[in-house]
């Protein structure tokens, strides 16, 4: 059985053996070291995501708490708004309202008994 397998098969250099798997290290090196520098490229893309995710994160935080001292503060001009005119003495007196981030100029009189605004936009 032996002989029939040795007059079957082809006999192979061991020398082409070793020259075709210093070839094939090269390359693989080469490969190798290919997928390490897409590997660490791969980590620092990933660590600046997380770090600009977690920005976002923050800005829409602070965002939020911005808009609520803004609500707040228009609540409170609101509320405020109708004593100013109620006060008016008779004097030109000007006071300032802000309207979805618009500043409006007022200006309040009193001829006899009503009250009469002026605006500017």
């Amino acid at each position: 059985m032996w002989n029939m397998m040795c007059d079957v098969m082809p006999t192979i250099s061991e020398d082409s053996i070793t020259q075709r798997s210093s070839q094939f290290s090269g390359e693989d090196a080469n490969f190798e070291q290919l997928m390490i520098s897409m590997l660490d490229e791969r980590d620092k893309l990933m660590e600046s995501l997380r770090e600009t995710q977690e920005r976002l994160g923050e800005s829409e935080a602070k965002l939020q708490e911005v808009e609520k001292e803004r609500d707040s503060l228009q609540r409170q001009i609101s509320a405020n708004l109708p004593q100013v005119v109620q006060n008016c003495d008779g004097t030109v007196k000007k006071y300032y309202t802000y309207e979805l981030g618009k500043k409006s100029q007022h200006e309040c009189y009193i001829l006899k008994d009503a009250v009469h605004e002026k605006k500017w936009y």
